[in-house]
């Protein structure tokens, strides 16, 4: 019988684990969220500039790209704390659970896929602005391949070897 509860205790992870793998999906978007919020208020504040009029058409859909991708990045990245606020007190859900986490975790991903999005068209559409089309694309595609490279291919590939060299 000892067995049988070592085996399902192995199966689902304890309310401290929950809580510590919540923690951490927490504390990485609090390093997150205020870079997609400094791109969303500059991204505000862009058309309200007399020269934004003088944009072309190709360039005003790159930054509507760039705008609606950092809005959409800012909601879900802020999502995982709302459902903890929301949950408890006002449903009587607990607070965390494991498949919340994952939820969290899933979002948060969703998030940082959007992030990139808004990133990438801000990296184009200010090269394009200050140099040429050709250089633009070249930034643009140079931004992308860091930033899965680091972002995606780190944890998931070069991390997922192991500690052994």
């Amino acid at each position: 019988m000892t067995g049988r509860n070592d085996d399902s205790a192995q199966d689902s992870p304890t309310d401290e684990e929950v809580d510590n793998q919540f923690r951490a999906v927490m504390e990485g978007l609090r390093t997150t969220i205020p870079g997609v919020m400094v791109l969303f208020s500059f991204l505000l504040l862009l058309p309200l500039q007399a020269p934004f009029d003088d944009i072309s058409d190709s360039n005003a859909i790159v930054f509507y790209l760039a705008f609606t991708s950092a809005a959409i990045s800012s909601v879900l990245l802020i999502a995982p704390s709302v459902h903890q606020r929301v949950r408890a007190p006002i449903s009587g859900i607990r607070r965390r659970s494991a498949s919340h986490v994952m939820f969290a975790t899933k979002v948060a991903l969703a998030g940082t896929v959007t992030f990139l999005v808004s990133i990438v068209a801000v990296v184009y559409l200010v090269t394009s602005l200050v140099f040429d089309d050709t250089l633009a694309i070249a930034a643009t595609v140079i931004t992308s391949l860091i930033a899965s490279w680091a972002w995606f291919y780190l944890p998931l590939v070069t991390f997922s070897k192991g500690d052994d060299g």
